[in-house]
């Protein structure tokens, strides 16, 4: 007898409380946005890099906030069509965006502090240290605001992570405009814009490479799959494990799919109860989708049943294999009951 047994589980969370995120995040952009203006008007005047430069960060950090806003509403959006998991990727998108965001402008802010290195010219230290001090104000009130929304979304930390690089940029800032006003060493502003954008490197290249992750339909983080599956195929009446695939549907909501082989006269019921409260309880997996068939009869007891050209009974190890019409290939590492085979 085979048997195909497909569950989901339904009492996961997709998301927490969206309504609240949007708020806290529109709060940060009208904050933002007011003294992003200031800052631009004053770091024209002060002839200051580092305020230009904190400056064109916060426009990102508004834009970056946009994005997550309309991402988030397009991932609300019920499942239709032929978006069968919904818009949910669209905050994955926006995560991306953001960290590819950060990346250039770290580039041309680059360029221009080499520039003002080679060339400073004059800054008013006290300006941009009032301006910068005022900042770090502003910038700690938005990063408190965005810490209560959802960071376990990839999408509002995309935002977060902008608006967090951008607080220490201010810290830089205001401490190379204290240098400049004691000093007169007018290239700690380009100094510390190469601060910036260091940070800025490194909160971008986080993004980019979380948002990849998903979108190249990576395990998530911390998860190995092969000790996944030898647990799997350790439990009760479970002989083999294979088609296994891990991915996230969108950040913090991973999905699994599998075939698992039962040994003859097994309950294939009972087996995928015990693997989805496995999955469910140990790993957080509850969007699970498990084929679940008996060992094919054809063969002996010692036999598996895996992937072959085609039916026939056939050893295990042999070009054929018993059962082979379960599936025409297989995806992946083939974990057996036993000693594990390379």
């Amino acid at each position: 007898m085979t048997e195909h047994a497909h569950s989901h589980g339904h009492g996961h969370s997709h998301g927490v409380s969206p309504d609240a995120d949007r708020r806290w995040l529109r709060a940060a952009l009208l904050l933002l946005t007011a003294y992003m203006a200031v800052e631009v008007v004053i770091g024209v005047l002060a002839q200051s890099l580092a305020l230009i430069s904190d400056a064109a960060h916060m426009l990102t950090d508004a834009v970056s906030i946009v994005l997550a806003l309309i991402a988030m509403r397009l991932a609300a959006r019920p499942a239709r069509g032929g978006y069968t998991y919904g818009l949910k990727r669209a905050e994955i998108l926006s995560a991306q965006a953001n960290g590819i965001t950060l990346l250039l402008l770290s580039v041309w802010l680059a360029y221009e502090a080499v520039q003002r290195l080679i060339s400073p010219p004059a800054v008013t230290g006290g300006l941009v240290l009032i301006t910068a001090l005022s900042g770090i104000v502003v910038n700690l009130i938005c990063t408190w605001l965005l810490s209560r929304a959802n960071r376990s979304s990839l999408n509002v930390e995309g935002a977060y992570q902008h608006i967090l690089t951008d607080l220490f940029g201010f810290v830089a800032t205001a401490i190379s405009g204290l240098i400049v006003l004691t000093t007169g060493f007018t290239r700690a502003d380009a100094i510390a814009s190469l601060v910036v954008v260091a940070l800025m490197l490194r909160a971008g290249t986080g993004l980019v490479r979380e948002s990849g992750r998903i979108f190249m339909e990576a395990a998530p983080a911390g998860l190995d799959p092969d000790a996944l599956g030898e647990q799997l195929v350790s439990q009760d009446e479970v002989v083999e494990v294979h088609d296994l695939h891990i991915w996230q549907i969108t950040s913090g909501q991973p999905a699994l799919s599998a075939h698992i082989l039962v040994a003859p006269g097994g309950d294939c019921h009972k087996v995928r109860r015990n693997l989805q409260g496995l999955l469910s309880g140990e790993y957080g997996i509850t969007h699970a989708t498990l084929q679940v068939d008996h060992l094919g009869e054809q063969g002996s007891a010692d036999d598996v049943l895996t992937l072959g050209p085609g039916p026939g009974p056939a050893l295990a190890d042999g070009p054929e294999r018993p059962g082979g019409e379960h599936c025409e290939d297989t995806h992946g590492p083939v974990h057996r009951q036993g000693p594990r085979h390379p």
